[in-house]
């Protein structure tokens, strides 16, 4: 019981001094650059994905899943063990829709 309750504070732990530590240091460079006098439009060189385009991966996957789900409910009934034919059909079929997304995401990007 120990044990599980050290192994979880312990985790929790390290994902927040992670998340911390990049925030902080992420403050510091930007005030240094602002202190030197560089421009604040530096900071928002990056693509943006919309709200959509995460929604469209998201569906994707989802998609992905459940038809990785029924194939592999069918392949496990075909003879295949079940646990190989689940978890194999779930990661070729959400990888297959994450595949698809990015193209679909391309598209989107070329027709604005």
């Amino acid at each position: 019981m120990a044990e599980t309750i050290l192994v979880t504070l312990i985790i929790f732990s390290s994902i927040f001094g992670v998340i911390f530590t990049f925030l902080t240091t992420r403050n510091k460079e930007r005030l240094a650059l602002i202190e030197n006098g560089a421009d604040a439009k530096l900071f928002n060189s990056g693509k943006k994905y919309s709200f959509g385009q995460f929604i469209l991966n998201l569906a994707l996957l989802a998609i992905g899943v459940g038809v990785g789900v029924l194939v592999g409910a069918m392949l496990g009934n075909g003879g295949m063990e079940e646990d190989v034919a689940f978890s194999s059909c779930i990661f070729i079929f959400g990888g297959i829709g994450l595949f698809a997304s990015v193209f679909l995401n391309r598209k989107l990007d070329k027709e604005e």
